[in-house]
């Protein structure tokens, strides 16, 4: 199913677990992609597995760490200025803050995780807008978490900044939509990929269980009972990029199996 043929797409911490998913499912489609990640081993070692299904199709490779804003500025408007064509895909995904009770969070932690994940998504976000406008079509699809919808025990910090981002997209939403530009929400629930291990060690560590104990009841909690592989999370947002979704914006979409109590 080739129905992204002629789209460019930046993928953002694409060198691992959804991210990279997402990368490879977009150029399978025939998009032209993008990764964008910290690690540049990474990054060049996923744009390998990368598939060319068609001629138009050139994929690349920005090097950029979340933590810097004004360096990942510098890397996303120079990319920008220097290719005379647009992005019409942004994925905007990067790792979750550690773990804690948000009585204990010191204030640092709330700037670092802002900048992290609303800034950078607000500094990708405005570079590659203008090219969405000209070409009138854009996807901007964040992956979030489905905090967004119930707060998650023990991740006070992620719950807060998620919840802003859901609220900036869905302001984003409500400014682009007059420009067929759709901004949408991914809300992933318990996921296979190395930020749920990071999770479930500290849990592990805490609760004096093994690592598997605390899968077990993590996938207890989804009705589907199991924990989702990466790659699903990743067709929800290749269908939100695509044309069979024209008409779905402003929209927290959890890919939990369930998990989510609320409706």
């Amino acid at each position: 199913m080739e129905n992204l043929i002629n789209k460019n797409a930046i993928v953002s911490g694409s060198s691992q677990g959804i991210g990279k998913e997402t990368a490879k499912l977009f150029a399978e489609r025939g998009a032209s992609v993008i990764l964008l990640a910290r690690n540049e081993s990474k990054l060049q070692g996923v744009l390998s597995e990368l598939s060319i299904v068609n001629e138009h199709q050139k994929h690349g490779v920005l090097v950029a760490d979340f933590s810097n804003p004004s360096k990942l500025q510098q890397v996303i408007e120079g990319f920008v200025n220097q290719n005379d064509r647009s992005i019409h895909i942004l994925v905007n995904n990067t790792g979750g803050p550690a773990g804690g009770l948000i009585k204990d969070a010191r204030p640092e932690e709330f700037i670092n995780t802002f900048q992290q994940h609303l800034i950078c998504n607000h500094i990708l976000a405005q570079a590659t807008i203008p090219g969405m406008i000209k070409d009138k079509f854009g996807r901007i699809i964040n992956v979030i978490s489905t905090s967004v919808k119930q707060p998650l025990n023990g991740l006070g910090v992620s719950n807060t900044v998620r919840g802003a981002v859901a609220n900036w997209s869905k302001t984003l939403a409500n400014e682009l939509g007059e420009y067929n530009i759709t901004v949408n929400n991914v809300l992933p629930g318990a996921t296979n990929t190395s930020r749920l291990s990071d999770i479930a060690n500290a849990k592990a560590s805490k609760m004096n269980k093994s690592v598997d104990e605390i899968f077990q009841v993590m996938a207890s909690q989804v009705p589907m009972q199991r924990i989702a592989e990466p790659e699903e999370v990743a067709k929800a947002i290749a269908f939100l990029a695509s044309n069979e979704a024209d008409y779905i914006n402003g929209v927290n979409l959890p890919v939990d199996g369930g998990r989510t109590k609320s409706l």
